[in-house]
């Protein structure tokens, strides 16, 4: 036994010597702060060409390189970079970020330990303080003279030093650079030097309350972002009254999260997308470009992609045309095409998620076209909302060349089972919106539609005067228009350098001819009818009326002069109950709230579908709905609210009906869903009869 350890000992000393060894040199790679910055450049970035590590890392002239080749060299020779020989790519590995880490914590300390004062920056680093660092964001960041940042920054210096602290934080510098700011009176300076973010509580508020969030971390980090922007926006980039009466309630403006980023709904015609084909420009790492198309396979699977990526460039809702001429020489095989549209409706059936709900993509088919291949997608969409819980894709059904009675029998059976369709005559959006660019020879079109008018709240503050009332909207509407205008300059600059890549390849959309700016009205007859004392007859429709001409005489003129197609509309929008619950806060649940669908303000028309059959041309409210659908130049949503024990029957007959009377609408059913195993074919109240869950939606 005692031989077998002094055989052991020399190995145990070999062991020890080469261990220590090994450390000398990872220490002696440590002694160069050029070997520290690679490594931290590579933690950073990801893994890098040669070419590109070089020069992250400062080595620009060619006579630095073999300076460079030493330095990486050293790295490779320790293990703390690795270099992936297939892609020529060079990455940290897991010892370079051990190593690295060190460094950092025996820099940490030993500063910390010296007795002077440092600042932990945002950027995960820890500097000794230096007061010449806040000179120059003053001037940079707020665009103070000179004169005045190095006067702010000498009071915050003296304060610094007397709070005696052995470290700050760049927060908390910040926060006494603009309480100085704003002791001397200089609010716009502090504006622009706020800090965005969210309170300490908000974020622990978010991290508990998770019921709120979906898709996961990933969710999370997009409500944060969310919350960034929108701050931003209000206090940034709108102009103060805007950013005001969007906050008091006068008007309310959507997803403010993402208002410079994308636009609200695209109109795009998806045959000239995939034929043409669409070059990225690595902006999806997953997807480089979809090329242009010939098989059946490879034209599905390009729409299944070009759903996917366009609903991450808008927030709303994205149209596609096309799709019956792009079928077209497929149109041998009807069964092979309805069962692979059914798998790239399915494939596709994730889309973006900006708001509460997911972005809405609708196929417009346009009756009067190919009969078996209008068929064809009506049939695969059929097939897709069965074995889809909550469709995210859904149809709009263009019946201004075509018999409806050629596709409403399999139309109704789709409403039944809780599928999406729109019926209109022209292009437009699920939502009731038009497109107003038709002309426009290009493949994509948008409309910004992200702003709506309280009306009620104009009506409230009018004093019962009409004229003040029509006045008062003429008003706001104009620096809402200008803010709109703005938005567009920033969502085409944003494009152009690549935020949305599918619309930076189509610069079209970009022309004045193709983007719609449109104001949308809320509570009108609420206005007119319970505040303004105007009774439900000729004379308060004609208010009405006057109301809706105001607001399209001024959009026009704006647009004008902004050179932009400016429209107004009637359609759904989350502001509509914002708007009723700021109002019931600040004036009490008066009359104006009595006429209410549940809490929010009255959107567009709703027929009853049971009603729909006694209804005639000359009806009052279908004869309402026909004249506001021409004065309303950006889109009225007329809800058609089918009762949820109507047969298959009941809604063919229902919207067979009302194509013969209304020039669009949309039909509303609820369709009971088990939460717990997705049944739907079948009405059911309390259990699923199926699972017998009773987690019914």
């Amino acid at each position: 036994m005692e031989l077998d350890e002094e055989l052991e000992e020399p190995k145990r000393s070999g062991i020890l010597q080469s261990t220590s060894k090994r450390v000398r040199m990872i220490f002696s790679v440590m002694a160069s702060p050029n070997r520290i910055d690679i490594l931290r450049i590579l933690n950073s970035k990801g893994p890098l060409t040669y070419s590109e590590l070089k020069s992250l890392a400062g080595f620009k002239s060619k006579k630095e390189s073999g300076k460079f080749a030493y330095h990486l060299r050293k790295l490779l020779r320790q293990s703390l970079v690795a270099l992936n020989k297939s892609e020529r790519r060079y990455t940290i590995t897991n010892l370079g970020k051990l190593v690295l880490s060190l460094a950092r914590q025996i820099e940490e300390r030993s500063i910390i330990e010296s007795g002077k004062m440092y600042v932990r920056t945002s950027h995960e680093s820890i500097e000794e303080f230096n007061s010449h660092k806040i000179i120059q964001s003053l001037v940079r960041e707020g665009s103070l003279p000179l004169e005045l940042a190095q006067k702010i920054t000498e009071e915050v210096e003296n304060r610094i030093y007397k709070y005696q602290t052995t470290y700050l934080t760049g927060s908390l510098i910040r926060e006494m650079v603009n309480s100085v700011l704003l002791e001397h009176g200089h609010e716009e300076y502090r504006n622009k030097l706020a800090r965005l973010g969210l309170p300490v509580y908000d974020v622990q508020e978010m991290l508990t309350n998770l019921d709120n969030v979906d898709n996961g971390a990933e969710g999370l980090l997009f409500n944060t972002g969310q919350k960034v922007f929108a701050e931003h926006l209000l206090t940034n980039v709108l102009p103060k009254d805007v950013a005001d009466s969007h906050l008091s309630g006068d008007m309310h403006i959507s997803n403010p999260g993402i208002w410079s980023m994308i636009p609200d709904t695209i109109f795009v015609n998806v045959k000239e997308l995939i034929e043409d084909g669409v070059i990225l420009g690595g902006k999806y790492l997953d997807v480089s470009r979809i090329t242009s198309s010939k098989t059946l396979d490879d034209v599905t699977s390009s729409l299944s992609i070009i759903i996917s990526l366009l609903s991450k460039e808008a927030s709303q809702e994205i149209v596609l045309d096309g799709l019956i001429p792009l079928f077209t020489k497929h149109a041998k095989n009807i069964p092979e095409l309805e069962q692979k549209l059914t798998d790239a409706f399915s494939t596709a059936s994730t889309t973006s998620k900006y708001n509460r709900k997911s972005t809405d993509v609708s196929i417009r088919l346009q009756l009067g076209s190919d009969l078996k291949i209008v068929n064809a997608i009506i049939n695969a969409y059929k097939n897709y909302t069965k074995i889809t819980p909550i469709p995210k894709i859904g149809l709009i059904v263009d019946f201004d060349k075509g018999k409806i009675t050629d596709v409403s029998d399999a139309l109704s059976e789709i409403i039944t089972i809780g599928g999406k369709v729109m019926f209109a005559k022209g292009e437009v959006s699920s939502y009731g919106i038009t497109n107003g660019t038709t002309k426009n020879s290009g493949p994509l079109a948008i409309t910004l539609q992200s702003v709506s008018i309280n009306l009620p709240r104009l009506a409230f503050e009018s004093n019962k005067d009409e004229t003040y009332f029509r006045a008062r909207l003429a008003l706001l509407m104009k620096p809402a228009l200008s803010s709109m205008a703005l938005r567009k300059k920033d969502i085409s600059d944003l494009t152009r350098r690549g935020l949305n890549p599918i619309l930076a390849k189509n610069t079209q959309y970009m022309q004045r001819s193709s983007v719609s700016l449109i104001v949308n009205l809320v509570g009108l007859k609420e206005s007119v009818f319970n505040i303004l004392g105007f009774q439900d007859n000729k004379e308060g429709r004609d208010v009405l009326n006057k109301v809706i001409e105001t607001a399209v005489d001024v959009a026009a003129k704006k647009g004008k002069e902004l050179g932009d197609t400016v429209a107004i509309s009637m359609i759904e929008t989350e502001g509509s109950s914002r708007f009723a619950n700021l109002d019931g806060e600040k004036y009490g649940k008066n009359s104006a709230l009595n006429s209410m669908d549940g809490d929010s303000y009255s959107q567009g028309i709703v027929l009853k579908a049971s009603e729909i059959s006694d209804y005639t041309t000359k009806t009052e409210i279908i004869t309402e709905c026909t004249r506001l659908s021409k004065l309303l130049n950006g889109g009225l949503l007329v809800k058609l609210d089918i009762d949820q024990n109507a047969t298959q029957a009941d809604i063919k007959k229902s919207i067979e009906k009302a194509a013969e009377l209304t020039s669009s609408f949309k039909p509303v059913k609820k369709v009971a869903l088990c939460g717990e195993c997705g049944f739907k074919d079948e009405p059911f109240v309390d259990k699923c009869p199926k699972c017998k869950s009773s987690y019914v939606i």
